[in-house]
Parts: structure tokens; C-alpha cells; sequence
């Protein structure tokens, strides 16, 4: 298939019944390998993970990517309930059992990193390790959003997200153009060729994408998740990679973020955007593989 050629390694593609729904993504490498889940963030899907998949799969760990409930070619539940953060976390939970695995190494970015704080909080005995790239603890993430109006301004697209379908219709206009520009304005020049574009097109223009993945957002703020644990502490060791060109999240995060981890480490990327591991693949690839490597 076309969106596989510039991966350099052979993939199986999947759909996986979990939690209710059924979920599309790819998985790489030896099967028996050590598990490492790949969560993307918004408004992306598997692709996103294009730079890391092959490179982990020949480390041999089996390397999972799926799109997340409501992108691309996974389920887009109706409700904002569907979307909130206990249930996105109960999904990843159940693509590790259905390999079968009691922990997995987890890889999150942007939304896909808000998930997996959460897992970090809530289900730490099923993860052997955590990295997050380029997104706040949401307790910090909550706090700046009332207190730092810098961050504030950075976060207005949060609100306008809000409304009803306003921002669909915004988003869909010219062929995708607002986002198609924000990709392209965030990230480092080169970062998206014309063709990642047009993957990203193709999967923003599957049927029902454009409000489930703004649901992502409206249930964050209206679907507060339901907690099992009182604590916001992660107790597994935790890298927090952070591109500091970052135009959406403010580095001043990172600290208060690491702070809540009882074993965690901060690796900034100076040159980086919000889109870390997209723009420099090669730093963020080879600073995972040391985490995981490292005994701990």
C-alpha cells in the first residue's frame, strides 16, 4: 500500500475489537518482542510515527501504531462521553490484551501523550515505561489554562473547538487548508513533504473524522474523566521529551510536569517544534531506545 512505502519495513495492517469499539493501526517487528505502543496526538493518526516504527522494529520490539478511536480509519463513537480520557485509556489497556501482554512500553504525543499520563496514573502496573513528547501532566496543563494567560492565548483553538460545528466546517474549508497550514507553520521546514500532507488529508476526509476528533477536545472539558486512583502521581520512570520551538505548549510545563513522577527525566530538543519526533526522528529515536534500555 502506498502510505507503507517510506516505512523500509514490512507491516501488518490490523483492526482490533476493544472496549467497544474497533480500532485500525499497524504493527512492526517480532511479534515476541517487548510491546511499545505508539499514540499519536491531534490532527494525526498512525503516520505520525512513520520515522519510529521501523527503526524499534529492527531493535526487535513488536511495535504497534493504531489510530486512536475517532481518526482515520478506527471507530468515530457519536457522544462526548466516548471521548473521554478514563475510556482513551481503556482502549490502549485493551490493545495489550489482545497481545496478550501485562505491560508495554508507551510512546505519546500531543493527545496521545495526555493518554498516556493517564495510563501512567491510573494503570502504572501495565506499563514498563512511559515517555511523553511534548505535552504537559494535565493537572499542570489544567492549572497554566487558568492561571498563565500566555498559555491561555496559546489554547484559544481550545475553545473555539467548543462550539458546534463552527469548527468542522472551519477545518473541512478549501480542502482542509487551516490545518494543512498549521502543520506546515508549526513544524521545521521540511518536516511534511507534499505527500504526508495529502496522507493527512485522506485521513481527515474519512467519513465522520472532523467531529470526532474535535470531540477529543469538547470531552475534556465537558467529560471530566472519572478517576480510580486519588493520586496524580506517576509512579514509573517517565522521559519527557520536549521540543521547545513548541508554538501551542509553553516549556515553562515541562518542570512542574516532571515533578509529578516519582522516577522522571526531561530531555529537551532546542532545534524541535511541537512536532518532535517528526522533526528530528533520529534524536528522538535514539534517546527512547536508550530509556528503555537503561535498567531502571
Amino acid at each position: 500500500m502506498s502510505r507503507f512505502s517510506d516505512i523500509g519495513v514490512s507491516v501488518k495492517e490490523t483492526f482490533i475489537q476493544t472496549n467497544g469499539v474497533r480500532l485500525h493501526g499497524i504493527h512492526a517487528g517480532p511479534e515476541h518482542g517487548p510491546l511499545v505502543i505508539f499514540l499519536h496526538g491531534y490532527p494525526e493518526f498512525w503516520y505520525s510515527w512513520r520515522h519510529q516504527i521501523r527503526y524499534f522494529a529492527e531493535r526487535g520490539f513488536h511495535v504497534l501504531a493504531p489510530d486512536q478511536r475517532g481518526y482515520h480509519l478506527s471507530d468515530k463513537p457519536r457522544g462526548l462521553s466516548a471521548y473521554r480520557l478514563d475510556v482513551l485509556a481503556a482502549d490502549v489497556i485493551g490493545l495489550m490484551d489482545h497481545f496478550g501482554r501485562e505491560k508495554a512500553f508507551v510512546v505519546g504525543h500531543d493527545w496521545g501523550g495526555v493518554v498516556a499520563w493517564w495510563l501512567g496514573m491510573q494503570h502504572p502496573e501495565r506499563l514498563h515505561k512511559l515517555a511523553i513528547l511534548n505535552v504537559p501532566h494535565p493537572a499542570v496543563m489544567r492549572r497554566h489554562l487558568r492561571r498563565n494567560p500566555k498559555q491561555r492565548r496559546r489554547s484559544r483553538y481550545v475553545f473555539f473547538f467548543q462550539l458546534p460545528w463552527l469548527p468542522e466546517w472551519r477545518m473541512r474549508k478549501n480542502n482542509w487548508e487551516m490545518a494543512r497550514k498549521a502543520l506546515l507553520k508549526t513544524s521545521l521546514p521540511g518536516t511534511f513533504t507534499e505527500a504526508d500532507i495529502q496522507q493527512y488529508v485522506q485521513a481527515w476526509s474519512q467519513p465522520g473524522a472532523a467531529t470526532a476528533m474535535i470531540n477529543w477536545y469538547r470531552a475534556a472539558l465537558r467529560r471530566k474523566p472519572r478517576p480510580s486512583r486519588d493520586s496524580i502521581r506517576v509512579p514509573v520512570p517517565t522521559l519527557l521529551i520536549w521540543g521547545t520551538q513548541d508554538r501551542f505548549l509553553g516549556q515553562e510545563m515541562v518542570q512542574p510536569s516532571i515533578e509529578l513522577c516519582d522516577d522522571g527525566q526531561v530531555e529537551l530538543i532546542e532545534e524541535a517544534t511541537h512536532w518532535v519526533q517528526q522533526d528530528v526522528p533520529e534524536k528522538v529515536n535514539q534517546r527512547l531506545e536508550a530509556f528503555f534500555a537503561a535498567k531502571r
